[in-house]
Parts: structure tokens; sequence; C-alpha cells
């Protein structure tokens, strides 16, 4: 079988996002998670002229030597937006940015903040798949932001991590930055906040809303990924996409999904049976609610037979 361009794909997806109705502008605001810990809970709709393809969670934690940010968005004016965002919340300069992922919201706006003299850190498992698609998230971008995308240009992270876990002394406040292979796109990691125990999960969890198996994907390294985040045993996520939640949710919704659709295709392979008849034997029907699930599972579907066949 044949797999669509990844073009095609994220071009669908946003043509599906347009579509999405929206009144208003995007106001990007930080919410207080714990104290000197906040998040930006983006629009659980897809990307879209008003939101600026802010339809991500982004993070921020202030320290006593300045601001880490936890991804830096779609574009360089949604950057301008998000840092003046983290303004209001501190006069702590952003001196430190972690992309989570290789998704257009997680990394696009990394150029404004390297010229403010940011340190973009993300892990080196993601560097080809910030360099194979950088081009394609800017054109598949461009028919929905129009001018709201004008400045963007991919900026890679100025330091990547290799290690599984990474510990960092960020301003006197510990982070841990754990990579386990990857998830939604290679790179996907976490950001441990041990002292508090929050997770920032980048596109690692995804609540309220219907995760994406895209063709960087990899659903089993993605459950490896769930696995060293239920470990930790935080008291509360921010997940990549949704509202602020604890683990039982989170286990719900992203991996509970995960796991069964990757058990049903994989008997699926070994006993022969044609893609479209393991689509459509999937019992779905304990995610349905979750918005866009319509629109994606049959994709999500699909692309994970295929990993599975391929293994």
């Amino acid at each position: 079988m044949r797999l669509p361009s990844l073009f095609s794909i994220s071009a669908g997806l946003l043509a599906w996002a347009v579509t999405s109705p929206l009144a208003h502008a995007v106001e990007v605001r930080f919410q207080p998670v714990a104290p000197g810990v906040y998040a930006f809970i983006g629009e659980k709709v897809g990307r879209t002229y008003d939101n600026e393809g802010l339809n991500a969670n982004i993070g921020l934690v202030v320290t006593p030597a300045g601001a880490l940010l936890i991804d830096s968005g779609a574009s360089a004016q949604g950057a301008q937006k998000i840092h003046a965002a983290v303004k209001k919340v501190t006069d702590q300069p952003v001196k430190w940015v972690i992309n989570t992922g290789g998704q257009d919201h997680r990394w696009l706006g990394n150029g404004h903040f390297i010229a403010q003299g940011a340190e973009v850190i993300a892990h080196a498992s993601g560097k080809a798949d910030l360099l194979a698609r950088g081009g394609d998230h800017l054109a598949a971008l461009k028919p929905v932001l129009k001018d709201k995308l004008d400045g963007t240009v991919p900026a890679l992270p100025t330091r990547w991590l290799a290690g599984s876990d990474e510990t960092l002394n960020l301003g006197g406040v510990t982070v841990e930055v754990k990579h386990r292979g990857g998830a939604h796109t290679p790179g996907d990691l976490m950001v441990w906040l041990p002292q508090q125990k929050i997770v920032f999960s980048g596109d690692i969890v995804y609540v309220d809303r219907m995760l994406g198996v895209i063709p960087a994907s990899h659903t089993g390294r993605w459950l490896a990924s769930f696995a060293a985040l239920e470990a930790l045993k935080p008291a509360r996520i921010v997940p990549g996409h949704g509202e602020v939640c604890e683990l039982p949710k989170a286990q719900a919704q992203t991996r509970d999904y995960l796991q069964a659709l990757r058990s049903h295709m994989k008997q699926a392979v070994e006993n022969g049976e044609d893609i479209g008849a393991a689509i459509k034997a999937f019992d779905a029907k304990p995610w349905m609610d979750l918005l866009n699930a319509a629109e994606l599972h049959p994709g999500n579907a699909s692309r994970t037979y295929l990993e599975l066949e391929r293994e």
C-alpha cells in the first residue's frame, strides 16, 4: 500500500483545521500550575488563521536566574505573542527554550528566542526530522496562517542532548529531560520537574482530543515513552494537547488507545488480515467522543497497521 506524502498528510490535517469554527484571535495567557510553573493551554481544534497555529500547550518555568520556555510556537509572530505573555508573568528574560518534539508549534518560533539570546535545547534524535520537515511545515502552514507566517524561518536548536535522561540545572532549578526514542515524532521528550512532581509531556500525552499517528510517529516507542512518564508518578501532567490533568486521564485517552490499536493491528498482521478489514474491525468506540476522533482515527489505524507490518 502506498503511503501518502508527508506534505499531503499535513495539508489534509490543516484542511480539517481551517473548517473549525473560531470567533476570535488567539490570546496567549499563562495560567499557574504550581508556584513558578505555568502553562498556556492551546485551543484543542486544529491550526487556524485565528489561533496562529498555537493549538498546542506551551510551558513556562520561572527561575531566580531566568525563564525556561517549553516550546516556542508555530511562527515568528506566534513566538512574539508567547514572549509578550511571558513578560506579563515575570520580568526575567527567557534564557532557555526546550523543544519537546518536531511538530511545527514546538519549534518554528525558535528564531525569535535565539535572537533574544536564549539557548534552545532539544534531543539529537529529532534533528533529522526537523531538517527533513521544516520546509513541509512552512508549506502546509502558509495557506492557513497566510500573512501571520511572515518572517518565520526554521531555526534549529542551539544545544542537542543525546542521553535518555539528562539533568539540567537551569537557574538553580532541577529540570530532567527524558527521551525514550520518540512518540508522535522522533525527538519527542518530556520535561520533568522533580521538586514539583510536574511533567510537561509534549506530544507523548494527548487528552480531550484524539492523538495523531503520522508517518514520523512510532507507536511502540510512544508507549515506551508513556511508560517512562508513568514511572515518574507525576502529581500533574501538562499534556501536549488538552487540559492539565492527572495520570489516570492520560492513561485512558492516550496509553489505552495506543495499546488497543497496536494490539489489534499486530494480531491482524499476524493473521494476514487485509488492512481495510483490520481498520473496520477495530472497536474505537471508547475514544470516539474525543475531539476530531472521526477525522484522525482512520489514519491512525492505517499507519499503525503499516508500522506493525514492518516489524
